[in-house]
């Protein structure tokens, strides 16, 4: 039962995590993104750029400094900056990859992200276009 209780207190810190990531992530683009005309998508950059140097500096501190534990690294990492962005997870996994000289897992990692995540885009834009037109056709 005690092993039920802490899966539960995991789950609610990962949860509570969570909400404060997207809650910081809304806030910050919804700050940025005051002029949407702008060239670049200024609040999505921020996000992901603060989310990199953050998880960094996270990283960093665990490793080196405070030895967190596993189940605290994952409520900060996952939890909260997954929910703030999901960049700096996929920097991290692939900075891993490289501190570990796997050259080709994080150049793999880096094109499957990044190549099959803008043909997904376009798969949905598309499929979504097509369902918006069968329905104009009713």
């Amino acid at each position: 039962m005690l092993g039920v209780k802490i899966l539960l207190q995991k789950i609610l810190f990962l949860a509570i995590a969570g909400a404060l990531g997207t809650l910081a992530r809304y806030g910050m683009v919804s700050l940025m993104e005051k002029n949407p005309t702008t060239f670049l998508p200024w609040g999505t950059l921020s996000v992901n750029l603060i989310g990199c140097f953050l998880g960094g500096l996270v990283w960093a501190i665990t490793e080196h400094k405070f030895h967190f534990s596993g189940d605290t690294s994952a409520i900060i990492l996952i939890g909260f900056m997954g929910a703030f962005t999901t960049f700096s997870s996929f920097i991290l996994e692939t900075s891993e990859f490289m501190r570990n000289a796997e050259w080709i897992r994080a150049a793999s990692n880096v094109l499957m992200q990044n190549v099959v995540g803008a043909l997904a885009l376009f798969a949905g834009f598309s499929t979504g276009g097509s369902i918006l037109q069968k329905i104009q056709e009713l």
